[in-house]
């Protein structure tokens, strides 16, 4: 049931500034804050305004109403003047210009928590607007609503331009507020945006570096996987040559005391034998753990002249052929790893050749658009198709080729140099003859008319 605290009958201006007054002091007894005092006293301004200027009298009732366990301070506008004609749409519009009737309710609407528009040409029109009341707002009993009623009666006259003033003034601390809050939310959305700017950084850089490190981890898998082949063919093969130098020192040993010198001669090659091929295992797994050290300087080499230096590094029989295209390139790279290449690609194709009396190897390369492409091709017995993907891996000694003082490292180290280099390397064959090819960076060519 609503508690009526007073009744104002709006007949001209003075009337809607007295309105608004005590719309402010009720709101201001009942403990809302300055803002919405503000607000809600604006909006019975307005609405009484509209009274005074399109009817020219009418009533405001200003009470205490609860709903829905909610206390409200309401103000409740009437006259009886001819209707609005779509009231609902000018106050959802706000059509006209910024002072007309359309604008004032809309405006209205905006500042209150509560609005209702009744209007018809028979009732004329009541505007109810309600202004949501603090938990702590005293509780408004008839002596309570006698007291503010004999204060308001003992005031003094209304100024209508004092109030004006006086309504202005808050009007303009009310905007200042507004202000300020809107700066503070605008600096706000600022901060979040620049907290939102860095933390999709941030997801960004975690989501690289746990990309990184799993490719790192995959990687170091992989390493220690090789390493553990490695290390196990390492002393497997290491253990034989020590096992049969130990047999014959043993041996050795027995015929020197036995005074039986001329089997200790027979031993000796023997002997030898042995320690060269452990000195050949140990120098290639040097060079293998060496092959795709990025610290090794580069150097301008005409690979011409470095072929020439590869061929007679090596034990080529009397008849066996060579042919280098003359027209070799001039690189800038790393002598050495070129020369492991090349010695290892042509010395397998002499060391392995069955007819080495009608031995031939040629050697030639061609550009590509990325890479340059050499090719070593020899007339030899040729590679099996079925074992031509695996003679490149580590410690394929070549035993299904009949090859067995092969170390297992030589084309190993071929194509690590290369992978390193960004290169591929293959074998092709078909019947006799095979043709090892492999591809280096074309950034490394040196051109012509250099120097």
């Amino acid at each position: 049931m609503p508690r009526n605290i007073i009744k104002i009958e709006i007949n001209n201006e003075l009337d809607a500034v007295l309105a608004y007054k005590r719309a402010m002091q009720l709101s201001e007894n009942l403990g809302v804050a300055m803002v919405g005092q503000t607000k809600f006293a604006t909006a019975v301004s307005e609405i009484c305004r509209n009274v005074v200027e399109h009817v020219g009298c009418g009533q405001i009732a200003l009470n205490v109403t609860e709903e829905a366990g909610t206390h409200y301070l309401e103000a409740v506008v009437t006259d009886r003047g001819r209707g609005i004609a779509d009231a609902e749409c000018l106050v959802q519009d706000g059509a006209g210009s910024f002072h007309s009737r359309g604008n004032g309710l809309a405006n209205s609407r905006k500042l209150v928590d509560f609005f209702d528009i009744e209007s018809s040409p028979e009732k004329g029109t009541a505007v109810t607007l309600r202004l949501r009341l603090p938990r702590n707002a005293p509780v408004v009993t008839k002596s309570v609503a006698d007291k503010w009623l004999q204060h308001f009666e003992y005031e003094t006259s209304v100024s209508p331009y004092a109030e004006i003033k006086k309504q202005n003034i808050k009007l303009l601390e009310l905007l200042e507020q507004l202000r300020l809050r809107n700066l503070e939310t605008e600096q706000q959305l600022q901060e979040i945006r620049r907290l939102n700017k860095q933390l999709h950084t941030s997801n960004q850089e975690i989501s690289q570096l746990l990309e990184e490190r799993e490719k790192k981890n995959l990687l170091l898998q992989k390493i220690n996987k090789e390493l553990d082949s490695f290390a196990h063919t390492v002393s497997h093969d290491l253990r034989g040559p020590l096992q049969n130098i130990n047999g014959l020192t043993l041996a050795l040993e027995a015929c020197i005391k036995a005074n039986h010198l001329g089997e200790a001669e027979e031993m000796f090659p023997m002997l030898r034998q042995q320690t060269y091929k452990m000195d050949r295992l140990i120098t290639s797994i040097l060079a293998y753990s060496l092959a795709g050290h990025s610290s090794i300087p580069k150097k301008v080499i005409d690979i011409h002249i470095l072929l020439h230096l590869v061929i007679t590094s090596l034990s080529v029989p009397a008849n066996f052929k060579i042919e280098v295209d003359p027209d070799m390139p001039v690189l800038y790279t790393q002598e050495v790893y070129l020369y492991q290449v090349f010695s290892n690609i042509i010395g397998n194709a002499i060391k392995y050749h069955d007819t080495p009396e009608q031995g031939l190897v040629e050697i030639k390369y061609k550009l590509l658009d990325d890479f340059i492409e050499f090719t070593i091709q020899d007339n030899g017995p040729g590679i099996p198709q079925e074992v031509q993907e695996n003679i490149f891996d580590m410690y394929d000694t070549g035993a299904s080729l009949g090859r067995t003082d092969s170390t297992g490292l030589g084309l190993s180290i071929v194509k690590k140099i290369i992978l390193e280099k960004g290169g591929r390397v293959w074998v092709t064959s078909a019947g006799r003859g095979s043709t090892f090819v492999f591809t280096w960076p074309v950034a490394e060519l040196v051109p012509e008319n250099q120097d």
